[in-house]
Parts: C-alpha cells; structure tokens; sequence
C-alpha cells in the first residue's frame, strides 16, 4: 500500500509540473498528509537538483514509441494518450483502491470463457505491479509507472473487445460466412479507457445469455460425451463459447434462426421458440451459409429457376439418358430469351449446355414444393418446401445444393404472417390444384440468422452436441490458438 501512494503522489506532483508547463522533477505533495508524510520519508519526492530537468512527457511518449508494437490496438491507445497530455491515467485511478489486481483476477479466470489468461498480458500486468514497489530513482520508477499504465490499457482494450465481440473475425476463417457482425470501434474502446469504476464495468460484460453461461459450466465441470477424449470435448466448448461471442445474432423479439449444425429451424418470439422443426442443408461440397437477413416475402408455387451448376453437373446427364426427362419433371428451356420446343429431339450429350436456361414450372414435382421463404443475401440461397419428405426421417440431412429445406412450410409461412388474408392466400394457393406462381409480401419483415453450433444447451441442463459436418470446429479453434 505505502508502495502505491507513493506511485499516486509522484504522479500527482508530475502532473503539476506538465499542468503549469514547466520541466522540472519534483513538487511539494500534498500538506497535512500522512500519505505524503510515508512519501516524503520512504521513496519518491526528495529533491532533484534544478540543473537535473526532466521533460515527464518525453519519457512517456519514448516509452510509449517503444512499447507501441506490443500493444493490442496501438493507434487507439496512442490516441487515448495523445488527448491525455501523455499522462497516466489507470495507473493512477485503479491501482491505490486495489481495482487493478480486481482487474488481474479477471484476466487469470479467462479460462471460465474458454480462453488463455496469456491472451490478455496478464503476466505482463503482474510482473510490472510487482516492479513498482522497488526502489528506484524517479525517473525510473516513473518509467515502470508508464509500462504498467500501457500493459493495463492494452490487457482492458483486449479482454473488453474478446468478452464482448468474440476473439476471432468469422469472416477471416470462413470463406461461407456473411453474417454481418459486430466489432469495436474506435469511440468505443476509448470510452473503455475513461471507465469510472473497473469492477463494475468488467462484471457487466461478462457475457450473460443461458446458452452461454451452460457451456461454461459444462466446460467446468469437464462432462464426458461417448466416443470423445476430454480435450476434444474442451475444444467443441470453446469455439462454441466463442460463437455465442460473435455480435450475430437479430435485436428483434421475433425472428427466424437455423442452427446448421444439429439440422433445426426455430421461430423465436420473446426468448422463447413458438416453432421448432427439421431442416435439410447443403452437403459439404455445397455448404449452406451462415448470414442474417430479414425475410421480405414468399412465392407461393414458385418457378425454379435451376443454376446453371446444376444443369451442368446434373440435368444435363438426366437428359443425356432419357430425352423425356424434361417433360416428366416440367421443366422448359430457353435459349437466349426464346422458348425451346421439342427438347426430346435435342443430343444434350454434344450441345453446350451453358448457353440454355431453364425453369421448373409449379406443380408436385417442382424442386421448390409449394412454397419457398426469400430474404436477400450474396449465396441466392432460401428456404422452401420439397416434395421429398422423406429426407427429414434422415439423421444426417446434408443434402441439398445449399438452400434449406424446411419441414413444416405451412406452419412457418402462419409463424410469419399470423391470421389475416395473406394467410388464406398462402393457405388456398399451396392447396390448389390448379398452382400459379404468385409473390406475397410479408407485413412487417422477419428477420433470419443462420448459424452453426455444434454444442447447445438443451434448456433442461444438458449440452447436445452436434456433427461438425463442415469441419468448421477445428479452423475456429486454430484460429484462436494463433492469436497467442
């Protein structure tokens, strides 16, 4: 303690000294004091001869010049200090009232989050609190001062921005993930440096949703799952903790989340799930993309229009072996806008396919079923019914080109519409046998997220765990192995 009111007072009388201007070593501290008096007595304040000058400022940038690569986000906290006047600033705050070794013990619990206290310099910050209580000249105390307030800076700008944003950009590891995600912005880390109190602010990013604090405690207590070693089970908690850190999730109270992973849609409202069902996704060559959007409108009947990859790698093969497969299946050819007739009389085994489109009209056999689901985004990807059923009795149900199946079309288009007339529309037109594609707009957009978990919390106190059918667990654990 006699240590840390020592550092306060020394740095009190620099700041004296920089507020009026003039370089000089020492003030008188404060009158009256008994911690001016164990000042004075013990450590810092004894007279520097005058001819002795010491610009304060200049020690601080040079060794702020020196540390400048080491530090978390170096623009930002040069910054900081730039509007400070090069002056300690949480050196000074945290560390007389004992906040800064609060601090520290956050920094060494890190694991509770999956993560290594390393990350966050927590040594670093030890070994320079620790070198503050030897006795040194002031200079070189100072010095150390200036060490420990940049390591504190960089630890607090580091943990804050992992605790609440996630350590890793998804978009750097994951050439199929479009998600628009939340990052810390430069206005924001410096209203982290002029936090008024240290714990409070540190509890209150701890993250907090149920999925979360259930895979900490399951990373805890180190539960066993059949066929997997403990430190595998270690790394699927970890990057799922790291997911539920991305900043990816919809604001809204009511919105529409796939969970890739384990092959599920869910309709949330209000925190809860109103509608649950299966789902098909795109194999791993063909992998279904994680993103957020909102979903604007459904086309009842819809036309397919079949990708071009799709004609290549496989209608045209189906039509090379039966010339009646187009018309079997409804399907019609365009060449350069015009209509094609006769298909059957076409050798699809010598024409070049790419310069032909073709649509797969409404009907029972459409690709599409009876409905498809349309939100923008980059893939052209959507959700829509299918005439196979038979792939939802499926464990695995990897299946598709990319866009997701869904179980229960009907039920989802009355989770988004609710009653009404839009409703009746989407109800009569699926039902029809007479189908004819028609678009109808949702009232008020819903938005969507795709996602990939593959550990979840079953909200009975469980953990389910789910394939990693994309091998997207190892590259996100790497990743944030190479941020040590």
């Amino acid at each position: 303690m006699k240590a840390q009111i020592n550092i306060l007072l020394l740095l009190w009388g620099i700041s004296i000294c920089l507020s009026c201007g003039v370089k000089r070593a020492v003030v008188s501290p404060p009158p009256a004091h008994e911690a001016s008096a164990l000042f004075v007595n013990e450590v810092s304040l004894k007279a520097i001869p005058r001819e002795k000058v010491i610009d304060f400022q200049s020690v601080f940038k040079k060794v702020l010049e020196n540390n400048l690569n080491d530090l978390s986000y170096p623009e930002v906290i040069r910054n900081f200090y730039v509007n400070k006047g090069f002056q300690p600033v949480l050196v000074p705050k945290f560390l007389p009232d004992g906040e800064l070794a609060v601090m520290v013990s956050y920094l060494d619990s890190a694991g509770m989050h999956g993560l290594d206290p390393k990350l966050f310099f927590t040594d670093d910050v030890k070994k320079r609190m620790e070198e503050l209580s030897s006795k040194k000249s002031v200079v070189n105390k100072y010095k150390d001062t200036v060490e420990l307030e940049l390591t504190v800076a960089s630890a607090l700008l580091k943990y804050s921005n992992t605790l609440q944003f996630g350590l890793v950009d998804p978009s750097k590891i994951d050439s199929n993930y479009f998600s628009v995600t939340g990052k810390a912005d430069s206005v924001s880390m410096l209203q982290v440096l002029e936090v008024k109190n240290l714990k409070n602010y540190l509890d209150s990013i701890q993250p907090k949703s149920a999925q979360y604090v259930a895979l900490q405690m399951a990373l805890k207590k180190q539960i066993e799952m059949p066929g997997k070693s403990t430190a595998e089970i270690d790394e699927i908690l970890k990057v799922n903790l790291e997911r539920l850190r991305w900043k990816n999730m919809p604001l809204e109270s009511k919105y529409v989340v796939i969970n890739i992973a384990d092959y599920s849609l869910d309709v949330m409202d209000k925190g809860k799930s109103i509608l649950n069902m299966k789902v098909c996704v795109g194999e791993a060559d063909k992998q279904t993309p994680q993103l957020n959007s909102h979903i604007y409108s459904v086309q009842v009947n819809p036309i397919w229009h079949i990708p071009a990859s799709i004609v290549r790698n496989e209608i045209s093969k189906y039509v090379a072996n039966d010339r009646y497969y187009l018309d079997n299946n409804n399907i019609i050819v365009y060449k350069q806008d015009k209509r094609v007739y006769n298909t059957e009389s076409i050798d699809w085994s010598t024409v070049d396919v790419g310069s032909y489109s073709f649509k797969q009209r409404p009907g029972q056999q459409n690709s599409l079923g009876k409905i498809k689901f349309l939100f923008k985004n980059e893939s052209s990807v959507y959700l829509h019914d299918t005439p196979v059923k038979s792939a939802f009795k499926k464990k695995v149900r990897a299946v598709s080109h990319g866009c997701v199946r869904v179980e229960k079309p009907l039920e989802l288009a009355f989770a988004l519409f609710d009653k009404g007339p839009k409703y009746d529309q989407i109800k009569s037109g699926m039902q029809s046998g007479y189908p004819r594609a028609k678009y109808i707009g949702l009232p008020a957009q819903v938005p969507i997220s795709i996602t990939y978990y593959t550990a979840r919390a079953d909200g009975k106190g469980g953990i389910l765990f789910s394939p990693d059918i994309y091998e997207l667990d190892e590259i996100l654990y790497m990743a944030m192995r190479d941020q040590l």
